[in-house]
């Protein structure tokens, strides 16, 4: 196809969340563009450690660590908003869409696409939220399970059966028919057994072995919001849609309230999509690693368009899990 010259008015760009690593993300794109490689180097800077070359090299467990997998997704997709800018630019175009949304971590780097922190200060951020999860999961055990083909009213009550276990919450409205629950192992484990017994089509345990996005997270969200309210955010230059409520966010204030219960409460990516399409946005465009957000925003809005970083034109890689040999 040919370039895209411009991101404006109709695009929206989205980010992917925690789930989307692997071993080798971000090499291609490190070779192939100057602005990403300064990313990478800044992220090691900040950091302390070599964590590009955790990103390209491995080993896969260590990676998939919460706390370095939160901070190296963020990484490889700023890394990859700076390689389209620095394309765009160099055809004498702009990067400003619409609005930014992204999936749960994601969201933190819509935060650096829309001018509210710059990528040290986030980064910084992610790699303790990483920590504060993590430590989070360790004095209070959780998992999370996607649920497909359950309405939200039977899956709203397959949680409060379960309840009876423990704590157990929907976690991320993913789009219509997939949803995530999140919370104790023993509530974790009944709410999957009830909704298989009523219809589900599939139901599956996540590899992650913390609650997210459930009340297990509430110290968790806590120290998050303290450190939060420490920093001196800028006005979103372009809206932020945001996961807590699903709405265009356009003044610090909405981004602090947003942020003070990121952690904690549940995902509405089918009302975030819903948000973004009615702000004007056709195209929607997935920056970072994996295909997930694509493939969740056509179940949405059949009328979108989706696009991949390697579908611009710009002679830019598309960061997609390497095909299993």
């Amino acid at each position: 196809m040919a370039p895209v010259a411009a991101i404006d008015e109709t695009v929206a760009m989205v980010f992917p969340g925690q789930g989307s690593q692997f071993v080798g993300m971000g090499r291609a794109l490190y070779d192939a563009s100057a602005a990403a490689r300064r990313v990478f180097d800044q992220s090691d800077e900040v950091l302390g450690f070599p964590l590009a070359r955790l990103c390209f090299q491995g080993p896969a467990e260590e990676l998939e660590d919460t706390i370095n997998a939160q901070p190296a997704i963020l990484t490889v997709s700023t890394a990859t908003l700076e390689a389209i800018k620095e394309r765009v630019h160099a055809l004498g175009g702009k990067v400003t869409p619409v609005v930014v949304a992204g999936h749960s971590l994601g969201e933190f780097t819509a935060l650096v696409a829309a001018g509210v922190l710059d990528f040290p200060a986030v980064l910084g951020l992610v790699r303790a939220r990483g920590r504060f999860m993590k430590e989070a999961g360790e004095v209070h055990p959780g998992g999370m399970a996607a649920v497909i083909g359950l309405d939200d009213e039977t899956l709203a009550q397959v949680c409060a059966e379960a309840e009876r276990e423990g704590i157990i919450a929907v976690a991320n409205a993913n789009c219509p028919g997939q949803t995530v629950i999140s919370g104790e192992l023993g509530a974790l484990a009944r709410a999957m057994e009830l909704a298989k017994a009523r219809g589900a089509r599939r139901v599956a345990r996540l590899g992650i072995s913390i609650a997210s996005h459930s009340p297990l997270m509430a110290r968790a969200s806590s120290q998050l919001g303290d450190l939060v309210a420490k920093l001196p955010l800028h006005a979103p230059q372009v809206p932020v849609v945001g996961n807590v409520t699903g709405r265009a966010i356009t003044t610090v204030e909405g981004i602090r309230q947003e942020l003070a219960h990121h952690v904690e409460r549940p995902v509405n990516w089918t009302r975030s999509v819903k948000e973004m399409a009615n702000a004007g946005a056709t195209t929607f465009v997935e920056v970072g690693p994996g295909q997930v957000l694509s493939g969740l925003i056509k179940r949405i809005s059949r009328d979108a368009t989706t696009l991949r970083v390697g579908d611009l034109g710009l002679g830019l890689p598309t960061e997609d899990r390497p095909a299993a040999t």
